[in-house]
C-alpha cells in the first residue's frame, strides 16, 4: 500500500470520525494536527479499567491524546502512576504521581494544561529509576482488527515505544490498548514496517477487541532511518543517543 493509499484511509475515516468528534481549542477540526475526543470515550477509559492488565497496573504510559483526557483522570483517582508526554515529544517526558494531585483536581490535572502543575519533568535517566512500565495507552487515527495502528503520520508513539524498550521498560509481553471510536476500526489489511508498533488490545465504545498479535514488537530506535527532523526536535532522543553511545546520523550497513 502506497503512502497515498495510507493517507486516503486516513481522510475518509476523519470525514466519518468528524460527525462524533470533539473540535480542539487549538487545531480546531484539524485531525492531522492532534487525536480527537469523540463520544463514548468515558465508556472506552470504563472498559480499559475493567482489564485486569490495568489493575496489576502500578505504572503507565498514556499518550497526550484528547481522547485519553478522561482515562487519565480515572487512573489519577485509582492512584495509578502514569507517564505522559508533552505535545510532540518537544520536551522531557512527565511523571505524574497522584498523591500530588489534591483531592478534586483529578479532572483538572488529566488536561494537558493541568498537568504542567501537578506532575513533574523527568528526564531518561530518571525515569529508569520509576521501574517498568505496565501498559501502554494510546489514541490513534485508524486501527485494523490486528492491532496495526496508524496516527497522525507523525511516528511518535513508535518512537515512545522504542524509548521505554531501549531503556528496559518494556518487552514484548508489555501491554499496548489502543482507544478508538468504532468508525476508526476497520476490516483492511494494512502493511507495516519492523518499527511499527501492533497493539495488544482495541478499546471502542462498543467493545474490546482482543488482538490476536503474531508479530514481535519493535526491539527499539533503528538510528539508521530515524529522519533527522525528529532527531534535532525530540529532546529525549538526544538524551538516549548519549545514554547508548550512538553518534546520529547512524551509518547504514556497508558505509565505510
Amino acid at each position: 500500500m502506497s503512502r497515498e493509499e495510507k493517507a486516503g484511509y486516513r481522510l475518509n475515516v476523519w470525514e466519518t470520525l468528524r460527525k462524533y468528534a470533539r473540535p480542539d481549542s487549538r487545531f480546531h477540526w484539524d485531525f492531522s494536527k492532534f487525536i480527537p475526543d469523540f463520544r463514548g470515550s468515558t465508556r472506552c477509559a470504563e472498559r480499559i479499567r475493567r482489564l485486569p492488565a490495568y489493575r496489576r497496573a502500578k505504572l503507565l504510559f498514556i499518550t497526550p491524546d484528547n481522547c485519553l483526557e478522561y482515562f487519565r483522570e480515572l487512573c489519577i483517582r485509582d492512584g495509578k502512576r502514569f507517564l505522559m508526554t508533552p505535545y510532540a515529544i518537544r520536551r522531557d517526558f512527565f511523571y505524574l504521581d497522584p498523591r500530588r494531585v489534591p483531592r478534586g483536581m483529578e479532572a483538572l490535572a488529566s488536561t494537558l494544561d493541568g498537568i504542567e502543575r501537578y506532575a513533574r519533568p523527568v528526564s531518561l535517566r530518571k525515569m529508569m529509576r520509576l521501574g517498568r512500565v505496565d501498559m501502554l495507552v494510546t489514541g490513534v487515527s485508524i486501527v485494523n482488527t490486528k492491532g496495526v495502528r496508524y496516527g497522525k503520520g507523525t511516528g511518535f508513539f513508535d518512537i515512545e515505544w522504542a524509548i521505554f524498550r531501549e531503556l528496559g521498560m518494556v518487552d514484548d509481553e508489555t501491554p499496548i490498548v489502543a482507544v478508538a471510536h468504532d468508525c476508526q476500526v476497520v476490516e483492511v489489511d494494512f502493511p507495516y514496517a519492523s518499527h511499527d508498533t501492533i497493539v495488544d488490545y482495541i478499546v471502542t465504545p462498543r467493545r474490546t477487541i482482543r488482538v490476536e498479535r503474531t508479530e514481535k514488537k519493535p526491539l527499539g530506535i533503528d538510528w539508521r532511518i530515524l529522519p533527522r527532523e525528529l532527531f534535532e526536535t525530540i529532546p529525549p532522543l538526544q538524551e538516549l543517543a548519549e545514554l547508548k553511545g550512538v553518534r546520529y546520523p547512524a551509518s547504514s550497513p556497508g558505509d565505510t
